[in-house]
């Protein structure tokens, strides 16, 4: 059985986006801005595809 990660951490955004660490906590701070989720509350995997547009199948092929 193939387990998914529910949620996106900083490494992830950065791999994914090919960013910086410090432009990945940026956007997981912006995503729960507007998803107004509180700063304990994690970003879920849907919450980033929704916001960025990006497939779940490619997010998920990189945070295996």
């Amino acid at each position: 059985m193939e387990k998914n990660r529910l949620c996106i951490y900083a490494k992830d955004v950065s791999a994914i986006t090919g960013k910086g660490q410090k432009y990945a906590q940026k956007l997981l701070r912006d995503i729960r801005f507007i998803y107004q989720k509180e700063a304990h509350q994690l970003v879920t995997v849907q919450d980033f595809a929704d916001y960025t547009g990006i497939s779940m199948e490619l997010i998920l092929k990189v945070v295996k």
